[in-house]
């Protein structure tokens, strides 16, 4: 694979994450200005069933995997 290649996959990957950061950026954000009685539902991972979910654990563990984006951002 020469330097060119590689160069383009890593831009690749920098657009795609950077695009993930946006979409959990809205999410965060949505979550943050919901009303406190508001009720908050989680999809299984690869299924189409959604669980009732306790909103501020939800809230916190979307914005630790915005972190964790950000800093794999930074780390490339």
């Amino acid at each position: 694979m020469s330097s060119a290649d590689n160069l383009e996959g890593q831009s690749a990957l920098k657009e795609e994450l950077n695009r993930k950061i946006k979409e959990q950026k809205v999410v965060v954000d949505e979550l943050s200005n919901l009303k406190k009685n508001r009720k908050v539902y989680i999809q299984q991972r690869n299924s189409n069933i959604f669980f009732l979910a306790d909103r501020s654990q939800t809230l916190g563990s979307c914005k630790k995997e915005l972190d964790n984006m950000k800093k794999d951002l930074q780390d490339m």
